[in-house]
């Protein structure tokens, strides 16, 4: 199988693509005018909750303060009909000044904050890490249910349960092999490693 990575840069943006095969895999752009926050993970403070609207504003070093709702907590892409049916009180799950880890799910706009979530993942190629979700869950795309159990079986022997961690396998995951998937698991492990590092370490500097 060749693999090819091709870049565009130009001053105002860069497009990188992976080609296998001669076939377009994947396209991944960012533009020098647009920083995004998406995707951030931060260690923030409850600053304010909120009862009657379900939901807290988190200060995470950004201009103004970040929206928290209390069904951003749970998470949603795993959850069951009664999962969703019984939405937890923000108030029985945060108080003023706790401090939380959290992930930006939607950009600021306007006057208002960033939109957060507690339910951190992080994307590689084949997997997505789910911290502290033992979970292991296989993308719908992927349908034929031999793959699927094969994929699940996969995971379940190769991750390390004492970390505690979960995974969601992503469609690009069809058909690989176990060294792919275990070259993901480290990628991901190494990330996430990186980022409670850092975290700690905003933490413990601020006055």
């Amino acid at each position: 199988m060749s693999e090819e990575i091709l870049i565009n840069s130009t001053p105002s943006e860069t497009r990188v693509a992976l080609v296998e095969n001669g076939m377009l895999q994947e396209v991944w752009l960012e533009r020098a005018s647009h920083t995004g926050y998406i995707g951030n993970i931060y260690k923030g403070e409850v600053s304010r909750v909120l009862p009657g609207l379900q939901a807290a504003f988190v200060d995470i070093g950004l201009e103004r303060t970040a929206f928290l709702h209390a069904r951003d907590m749970v998470r949603s892409d795993l959850a069951t009909e009664d999962d969703e049916a019984s939405e937890p009180l923000i108030a029985d799950l945060l108080r003023p000044g706790a401090t939380v880890v959290v992930q930006v799910i939607k950009d600021p706009l306007g006057s208002k904050g960033a939109r957060l979530t507690t339910n951190i993942s992080i994307p590689s190629r084949f997997l997505v890490l789910l911290p502290d979700c033992d979970v292991i869950g296989i993308s719908a795309r992927i349908e034929e249910e031999v793959e699927r159990a094969r994929l699940k079986a996969l995971v379940r022997i190769l991750r390390n349960e004492s970390d505690g961690h979960g995974y969601i396998v992503r469609t690009n995951a069809e058909g690989v092999n176990d060294f792919a998937l275990s070259a993901d698991m480290v990628y991901l492990g190494k990330v996430w490693w990186g980022k409670t590092r850092i975290l700690d370490f905003a933490l413990t500097r601020q006055p």
